[in-house]
């Protein structure tokens, strides 16, 4: 399989046909290689139009949905980024071409160092990934300009809104009552306050922001 090629029709077909107008993000998400994100078997699929799951709790989101996330996120060159539940480390890779320092954080230990050694791979020298717990954050580190959470949360992301800078923004994709929608949230001050942008595909969502489970009597 041409990857290069099918990375070329992926900006496209999936990006640029869905109002992705920024040229930064087509040409950051052009420039990594969605494939070597994801194990041997599964590297067919890194450019279908779809969320490819790929570890337990974590999944490559499709391309419309993430160059969308990426856009109402906006990171600028100047600012620090957070980026939830890095996975493998494919939205690292491409958010560290857009900002310019990210902190990765993710919860699994083994694919926290696979995400470091795929950014080595990619000589990445601007991100570095952090284990611990996605809903925490990393406050240490913070506050952030941009916190990315790359998949479906059912709850607010309280502890991390936390962490924003004033006039910063958290984006993710939330569910409310059965619908996925991408949303951005913003920090004025001490008040924070929420946009819904685009609709998406469901998905199961991230382990760490699921709903809490109900018991029916």
């Amino acid at each position: 399989m041409d990857f290069k090629e099918a990375r070329r029709r992926m900006i496209d077909s999936q990006v640029r046909t869905n109002d992705v107008s920024d040229l930064r993000i087509q040409a950051a998400i052009e420039a990594v290689p969605r494939e070597i994100f994801l194990p041997g078997e599964l590297r067919d699929k890194a450019y279908v139009d779809a969320d490819v799951g790929y570890a337990p709790g974590r999944r490559l989101l499709a391309p419309r949905s993430f160059a969308k996330l990426l856009a109402v996120a906006g990171p600028r060159p100047t600012e620090v980024v957070l980026d939830v539940a890095c996975g493998s480390g494919y939205s690292t890779a491409v958010l560290a071409r857009l900002a310019e320092m990210v902190v990765a954080i993710e919860s699994d230990e083994a694919l926290a160092l696979r995400a470091q050694e795929n950014l080595e791979a990619l000589g990445v020298t601007n991100a570095a990934v952090v284990v611990g717990p996605p809903s925490e954050g990393a406050a240490k580190q913070g506050p952030f300009d941009v916190i990315f959470i790359g998949g479906v949360i059912d709850v607010e992301p309280v502890i991390l809104l936390r962490q924003l800078k004033d006039r910063g923004r958290l984006a993710a994709l939330k569910r409310e009552q059965g619908v996925v929608r991408g949303v951005v949230y913003t920090r004025s001050g001490q008040a924070i306050g929420a946009r819904t942008v685009f609709d998406a595909a469901s998905a199961p969502a991230l382990p760490e922001f699921e709903a809490p489970k109900t018991f029916v009597f």
